[in-house]
């Protein structure tokens, strides 16, 4: 050991000062700003995770998702986790080993699909489409003609190109058809986008609380139909996480209400008050405003000379793609917008690494104040970095659309 190497005496106490976050404006894929409200319920008192007040706050949380998915399943319930652990919990509980599972190529979650089936001990097989293009029903059924999946994963809303798989029901339809689970990836699109769990046909949908339904991530809404639980419990082995175990945490979830972990309880209390906020608006409604509010950033944006990366018919407006202007560092944009503004938004990810910048236009965050504020610092982040932008139009017609 050299002389001038410092060692800490173990017994002296690390100087950590309080807790002083910025305060960040959220414009980015997530998490989006959380509604006041919802910090309040994370202040209240903990009780025990069997205590029987829990339970009846579980109660309340179940027929909540319900409500938010569109959906009469018995088996809907958080999963205690961020939103991977509830994709993980829905692959890892239908697929088993020697399953096949057929996964998407359009986007980066596509991709963790076809990761998960894998890690589960299941075949991978995929329904190619570019990036930023839903899939064409027309190659989903050629697809599950060639393989005969035993599972069909699709991504609603993809995070990474901002594109909405449109032609849902004709998706689902030819899955059931060959007898295939359907799993859906709702994380970007619970609560913002138009979702209809039942009607459409989906089998098994997994979400994340901290996109649309503004809510700290911890406790991830997942819901399965009688068919798809009942391969759960009809595995010829164990999933292979115990702490996924669907045919275990439906013991906690279900009537039993029997221990097998404790629960996030001040992330449930926050998933439901986010889930009441849900309710008291209005789903129809609260995908209305999501629609309303992103129309007014994509309005600004392209009256900005920004065009967005998706079509119109299959554009995202809780997640919009924006592409970069030529000669602009996207990282740097990025950097500028959060020191200079305290304003998140991020880059594109996998194949649209530096060509887009994802703009979120969720929950809390799709309100006027947040969309004009995001449109006028970048515009005036891209203008003074020279790029061929006009920042007074974006500005002019985001106020006009609002």
């Amino acid at each position: 050991m050299s002389d001038d190497t410092v060692t800490e005496d173990p017994a002296t106490p690390p100087a950590v000062g309080e807790l002083t976050p910025p305060d960040r404006t959220l414009m980015g894929p997530g998490p989006s700003d959380v509604h006041p409200r919802v910090l309040r319920a994370m202040s209240t008192p903990l009780v025990g995770h069997l205590d029987p007040s829990f339970v009846e706050i579980m109660d309340e949380v179940q027929e909540l998702l319900r409500y938010t998915f569109r959906t009469d399943n018995e088996w809907t319930f958080p999963v205690s986790g961020t939103g991977s652990a509830a994709m993980e919990a829905a692959i890892g509980n239908v697929v088993e080993p020697g399953d096949t599972m057929l996964v998407p190529t359009n986007g980066y979650f596509g991709g963790r699909m076809a990761s998960m089936v894998a890690r589960a001990g299941g075949d991978v097989v995929e329904v190619d489409a570019p990036w930023g293009e839903p899939l064409d029903p027309a190659d989903v059924e050629d697809a599950l003609a060639t393989h005969d999946p035993d599972v069909f994963g699709f991504v609603h809303a993809e995070t990474s190109t901002g594109a909405r798989q449109t032609a849902v029901p004709e998706l689902t339809a030819a899955a059931h058809d060959h007898d295939a689970l359907v799993v859906a990836d709702t994380v970007t699109s619970i609560g913002g986008v138009e979702l209809r769990v039942d009607e459409w046909g989906i089998d098994v949908a997994y979400a994340g609380p901290q996109k649309c339904l503004s809510c700290p991530p911890g406790a991830s809404p997942l819901t399965l139909n009688d068919r798809a639980m009942a391969k759960v419990r009809d595995r010829d082995e164990p999933a292979r996480s115990w702490y996924l175990d669907l045919s275990l945490l439906d013991d906690y979830w279900g009537e039993e209400r029997a221990y097998h972990h404790t629960a996030p309880i001040t992330n449930v209390y926050a998933l439901r008050e986010a889930l009441r906020l849900v309710a008291e608006e209005g789903i129809e409604a609260r995908w209305a405003r999501h629609r309303e509010m992103a129309g007014a950033l994509k309005a600004g944006m392209e009256a900005m000379g920004l065009g967005l990366n998706p079509a119109d018919e299959y554009w995202l407006p809780s997640l919009n793609a924006v592409r970069v202007p030529d000669g602009v560092d996207d990282c740097q944009v990025i950097e500028t917008l959060l020191e200079r503004y305290d304003l998140e938004i991020a880059s594109g990810l996998g194949d649209l690494e530096g060509d887009i910048f994802r703009i979120g236009c969720m929950g809390y965050s799709a309100r006027p104040k947040n969309v004009a504020y995001v449109v006028d610092a970048l515009g005036q982040t891209l203008a003074e970095m020279g790029a061929d932008v006009d920042a007074d139009a974006g500005r002019a017609a985001t106020l006009d659309a609002l």
